[in-house]
């Protein structure tokens, strides 16, 4: 793996960096730097704004929409995405279903479900975790059963998804769904493409630590799937969700993210303490900030080394960029409280709304820290909890 950066390379951030200086918006920027909240308006204007230079989709094949940047290329704007502030993509269209849809998918399929994704037209939710199926994945019990009537062939669904992230706003929920109960669990479960739209369907909002409605459980009661929505082969889907899996675990690392969020830790920690110096001057904390550096550039090296590695797709190294990458999320989040001290205390549900400019605590900075905190605690959990991941990386890397 070459890491030396070439003149192309450095042209191509230019490129990118001018991009976003012209056309992401001032205050989709704002809420982002300043950890504000995004709706579904946000994140919908940004992806078009994308999908209209043809960046929305870098890691997709160039026939499908891609746009057949290389590895560092990718790594470059990501970086470059961090740095300026720009809403993520959300990653259930792009990141996730469209890989399974380009290798297993039928053409019909393929033709009408990926073009949707790059123009947003579609909003994508993930149904995975059940009640009593989390990091138990494959003991999931949501049912489908197909039938065939005057309307063609169809499935009929029943059951309950949980943690189902902007569901509220979502048109398409691809689920693993149980097809055959009479075999091993694995090997009993198929991936639906199921339109939210559909009767039948009810979701309802989980309200997180941090206030938000992020999360939600949605509800199957006899709902009619046609079955041409079924990806692949029925009984297949377990290997598809294994796919998709390395697919998520691989973007959750968010090395571009951090490497934001670590200079704004830095400067957090540079103000003056009421009555001392900054905190960063402290030789305590600065142990802690810069352990946590050391351990990002380790996991940024490690993420270059599996996007250079293009010809297969993510296995499970996936599993220790999805470690590391929460790991240290969180570990930022830590050290952000404890650098605000009291003043990230107060929770301003308003500015975080952006329903008033300025916080009430007089400390702009500071005022989303702890809301964001809250958030970060299921980075750990959401994608496979980090406990699974190890015995992934125990079982499949070390071979113990």
């Amino acid at each position: 793996m070459d890491l030396n950066t070439t003149d192309d390379d450095l042209a191509f951030r230019d490129q990118v960096r001018a991009f976003f200086d012209a056309e992401l918006p001032a205050d989709l920027r704002r809420k982002v730097l300043n950890h504000l909240r995004l709706d579904k308006a946000d994140y919908v204007r940004w992806h078009k704004i994308l999908a209209r230079q043809g960046w929305v989709a870098p890691g997709w094949p160039v026939e499908f929409g891609g746009t057949g940047w290389t590895p560092v290329q990718r790594h470059i704007f990501e970086e470059e995405c961090a740095r300026a502030g720009t809403p993520p993509i959300l990653p259930f269209g792009v990141n996730m279903v469209a890989p399974v849809i380009m290798a297993f998918g039928s053409q019909e399929q393929k033709d009408h479900f990926l073009p949707r994704i790059l123009s947003c037209e579609d909003w994508w939710c993930q149904g995975y975790s059940e009640p009593g199926a989390g990091s138990d994945l494959a003991s999931l019990k949501t049912t489908a059963v197909r039938g065939s009537d005057a309307d063609g062939d169809h499935y009929i669904v029943n059951g309950q998804k949980t943690w189902t992230t902007l569901a509220q706003h979502a048109d398409m929920i691809f689920c693993l769904v149980r097809t055959d109960t009479g075999v091993r669990k694995q090997e009993g479960i198929s991936f639906l493409l199921i339109d939210m739209h559909t009767p039948g369907i009810t979701v309802r909002p989980i309200v997180m630590l941090d206030e938000d409605h992020e999360v939600n459980e949605v509800f199957f009661d006899n709902v009619r799937v046609p079955a041409a929505n079924l990806v692949g082969q029925e009984n297949r889907g377990w290997t598809y969700a294994k796919y998709l899996l390395g697919h998520e675990r691989t973007g959750i690392a968010a090395v571009g993210r951090s490497k934001r969020e670590l200079g704004r830790l830095k400067r957090l920690s540079m103000r003056e303490q009421k009555g001392g110096r900054p905190l960063l001057e402290d030789p305590l904390f600065a142990a802690k900030v810069a352990d946590l550096e050391i351990e990002l550039m380790a996991l940024e090296m490690t993420v270059l080394r599996v996007l250079a590695d293009a010809a297969r797709p993510p296995g499970p190294e996936a599993s220790v960029l999805k470690v590391r990458g929460t790991e240290i999320q969180q570990r930022l989040t830590e050290l952000m409280v404890e650098a605000a001290g009291p003043m990230a205390l107060p929770f301003d549900e308003d500015y975080l709304a952006g329903a008033r400019e300025h916080s009430l605590v007089d400390d702009d900075f500071a005022a989303p820290l702890l809301a964001h905190y809250f958030n970060y605690r299921k980075t750990s959990i959401y994608g496979g909890s980090n406990e699974i991941q190890r015995n992934i990386i125990s079982q499949m890397i070390l071979g113990l």
